[in-house]
């Protein structure tokens, strides 16, 4: 039969073809595509009246705008947002002589990104938890850490929320999601209780994200806010145990009110850990008559050894940071390293990992330096209204405007832009500024993207976007105040 446009038929295949290949699930996806693409270029181009905003600037707020809005409408795949953006950056701003680039080579700076550190921490948290599946180390540990010293559902998810928390106060937030994630793999990849896995997931993210207040050592934003006010004049310093008073109680009151909610969102129908544990099988590691199978059983019980030892090896090097001195990052090289030379993991192996977070995170990234880069940062918070209003009332304000950049940009890249600015602002209250802008960092979760274990998590698959914006949106709203009350109070009593 001769080809014929006008066929409805032809023109059906051929409109899957494309929808398909831009991952487009569904022909309504494409219209909040253009929607979000002219609401953004709508507010970027035109409703602005905004002389003072360089071109290079106003491009970024419209990548801002359009990325922003797609992760929140998922009219196309997280991970593809992230790669849309270095595109967009590449198109927009990497034109030579244009608005921002300079030289036919400063395009390249757009695609460092892919070779960031936190890049390379995300894959060795993928390799470890690849040898563990492979192994199955993860459903041993999940068995006997967790799910055999738990009896009911709810106290499941508890220990796991508890034991995120802790961890991350004295590691890095990223290396215990890998962890845990790892120990949960058997629960999520093979439980079909479906609204309770995304419940039980997505506390690994508020856990670690929330952890990361209570010590000095938790996260970065933490450090930049104790180094700045070390370098004024005259010096605030601010002890290990100091900042534990200012950050772990409204830590622990966001976690125990949050908890509340995640009961009555994920906690519905009649779920018992039994039916969990009934849907896991371990996998046999005994060996039968034939040479092969004897064969296999001899590999894998050398394997686990080899998985056992370098998970050991790796954690504790993840907590001994601060005497060694070791990156975290730098410390993920060693599963990477070692399981790949090994032969534990094979090239299949490493191909089926999931490349599609990297690409997340690294439009994540590249987004937070394309606001930073060209401007567009200083220029939002000069046009903040902090004119006739008290100091409280400013700590709150730069509360809840390090929650909306961290859901963008990195909440390391956000608090070296705020921290020292709100100090500058508020100068009768310079260390309770510091310190609710750093804890305000870590209650940045409406976002796949807005951190790395959030993007962990999403990689479980058992969570989508909305997931993170209805419970990112309340711990937005909360933590500011909570944090800024807490810490003002502090202030005054010491």
């Amino acid at each position: 039969m001769p080809y014929s446009p006008n066929d409805p038929q032809i023109r059906h295949e051929v409109a899957g073809s494309i929808f398909r290949m831009l991952e487009i699930k569904s022909p309504h996806k494409v219209w909040i595509f253009l929607f979000c693409l002219l609401l953004s270029t709508t507010i970027a181009y035109i409703v602005p009246d905004s002389t003072d905003l360089e071109p290079a600037a106003r491009r970024a707020l419209f990548i801002l705008l359009f990325a922003g809005s797609l992760w929140v409408s998922d009219a196309i795949p997280a991970f593809a947002v992230g790669i849309l953006i270095i595109g967009l950056q590449i198109a927009l701003l990497g034109q030579p002589g244009d608005v921002y680039a300079e030289t036919p080579r400063d395009w390249e700076e757009f695609v460092k990104v892919l070779g960031h550190p936190l890049i390379w921490l995300f894959f060795g948290g993928f390799v470890l938890a690849a040898g563990m599946s492979k192994t199955s180390l993860d459903y041993l540990l999940a068995n006997k850490l967790i799910l055999r010293k738990n009896t009911t559902p709810l106290s499941l998810m508890l220990s796991v929320l508890g034991a995120t928390f802790l961890l991350s106060m004295f590691i890095s937030n990223t290396a215990t999601s890998a962890m845990i994630l790892a120990m949960l793999r058997p629960v999520w990849s093979k439980s079909h209780t479906g609204n309770y896995v995304t419940g039980l997931v997505l506390v690994v993210s508020l856990g670690a994200n929330l952890g990361g207040m209570g010590s000095l050592i938790g996260t970065p934003p933490n450090a930049i806010a104790v180094g700045s006010l070390q370098e004024l004049e005259p010096a605030i310093s601010i002890s290990f145990l100091h900042w534990m008073m200012y950050g772990l109680p409204p830590a622990l009151l966001l976690i125990f009110l949050l908890t509340f909610y995640l009961k009555k969102q994920y906690l519905t129908g009649d779920v018992s850990i039994n039916q969990i544990l009934e849907q896991m099988t371990v996998p046999r590691m005994t060996g039968t008559s034939t040479d092969t199978d004897h064969e296999i059983h001899h590999i894998a019980r050398w394997q686990r050894l080899t998985v056992s030892g370098t998970c050991l090896i790796t954690i504790l090097l993840w907590m001994t940071g601060q005497w060694h001195g070791l990156p975290t990052a730098v410390v993920s090289f060693i599963p990477i390293v070692v399981f790949t030379t090994t032969g534990v993991l094979t090239a299949r192996d490493v191909r089926s990992l999931q490349y599609d977070v990297l690409f997340l995170l690294a439009g994540g990234l590249a987004l937070g330096q394309t606001i930073t880069m060209t401007g567009l940062s200083g220029w939002m918070v000069e046009h903040l209204p902090t004119d006739s209003i008290s100091s409280f009332w400013l700590i709150l304000l730069l509360g809840y405007t390090t929650v909306l950049f961290s859901n963008f940009m990195s909440n390391t890249a956000g608090a070296n832009i705020l921290i020292p600015l709100g100090v500058s602002l508020n100068p009768d209250m310079q260390l309770e500024t510091a310190v609710v802008i750093a804890l305000c960092a870590s209650a940045a979760m409406c976002l796949p993207v807005a951190t790395p274990p959030n993007a962990m998590v999403y990689a479980t698959e058992k969570c989508g976007s909305r997931d993170f914006l209805k419970l990112g949106l309340i711990l937005g709203l909360i933590a500011p105040p909570i944090c800024a009350a807490w810490v003002t109070l502090l202030g005054m009593i010491f």
